[in-house]
């Protein structure tokens, strides 16, 4: 996603009443206040996901809170770093994919020459996160480092080619972009040749199978992480942001990127499902879950078919 494109994005929920819940509750000044601003903001997702909203909609609206939040302790905790370092999204969240219980990955991007003003307000941002309950993977780098740790490790590659600016000099940011794109470090042939790779050894890692009786939602074959690797090889071969863009490629027909969105959205629903469920990030569909999971996605016991087995043949 470009920046123009996520700046976009974010706008589109800028009147969302889950926004509205998370605002009103941050202008409360006592103790606790961008806790409570979260809590409100998730339980407003949650009663729209158990009626019925869009899954699109609620992963992306999730995340667009989460910008929201992390902006506003940004400028509270880190004001002066602001203006010379950028705060950003990594990783699913830097796509914009958020669940209810999802890492929240980000990245400190320092400049060369960092003020020593600037390092315990990054401290302070950084405890203001814990303290407000989220699940925060977070790293610091200057672009030297984001260049020199992508080129040894695809994983630290593949979660930079998904960064968002949150805030900060946009100047030092596209610096990074520069310095780990395509002409620089990890070709598109060398790139697509090591995604094959862990995908084949994620694949034996479960089994090599789809139909597993406990399947994992994210990293089981045919599930969230296939989708997310066609759309890194594409991103890195084509220079596309989404997967729509590879029906103009004639790399996709429009029936199967319509496919792939089907998809991806029944495993978002499942997945959104049972962080609910569990309370916490679970991918994996145990059988203690499943008749709950069913009930919770609204399917029925039938005549011949139980409400679980229907989920279980859909899935």
């Amino acid at each position: 996603m470009t920046n123009s494109a996520a700046a976009e994005w974010t706008r589109s929920f800028a009147d969302d009443p889950a926004m509205a819940v998370l605002r009103d509750s941050l202008q409360d000044e006592q103790p606790g206040s961008s806790r409570r601003a979260l809590e409100n903001a998730g339980a407003s997702i949650r009663e729209r996901f158990l009626a019925g909203e869009s899954i699109v909609n609620l992963v992306h609206l999730r995340a667009a809170v989460i910008d929201e939040l992390l902006i506003h302790l940004w400028r509270t905790h880190a004001n002066y770093c602001a203006g010379v370092a950028c705060l950003v999204a990594v990783g699913g969240y830097g796509r914009g994919e958020l669940h209810p219980s999802s890492d929240v990955d980000i990245m400190l991007l320092l400049p060369d020459n960092l003020p020593e003003s600037c390092e315990p307000e990054l401290a302070d941002f950084v405890t203001a996160l814990w303290d407000v309950g989220l699940e925060i993977g977070h790293s610091a780098r200057t672009v030297e480092q984001c260049f020199e740790q992508a080129q040894q490790d695809l994983t630290v590659a593949t979660t930079l080619i998904e960064a968002r600016l949150l805030d900060g000099p946009a100047a030092l940011y596209e610096e990074m972009q520069t310095a780990i794109s395509a002409d620089r470090l990890w070709p598109p042939a060398e790139f697509f040749a090591e995604k094959r790779k862990e995908q084949i050894a994620r694949h034996h890692r479960y089994g090599d199978t789809a139909y597993n009786l406990e399947p994992n939602v994210k990293g089981s074959p045919g599930g969230l992480r296939d989708i997310q690797v066609i759309g890194w090889v594409a991103k890195r071969h084509f220079g596309v942001e989404t997967i729509d863009e590879l029906v103009s490629h004639k790399f996709l027909t429009p029936g199967q990127v319509r496919r792939l969105h089907e998809g991806q959205a029944f495993l978002w629903r499942v997945r959104f499902a049972l962080h609910i469920l569990t309370g916490r990030r679970e991918d994996r569909i145990l059988f203690d879950h499943q008749i709950n999971l069913a009930e919770m996605l609204g399917y029925e016991d039938a005549s011949f078919t139980l409400a679980v087995e229907q989920l279980m043949q859909r899935y």
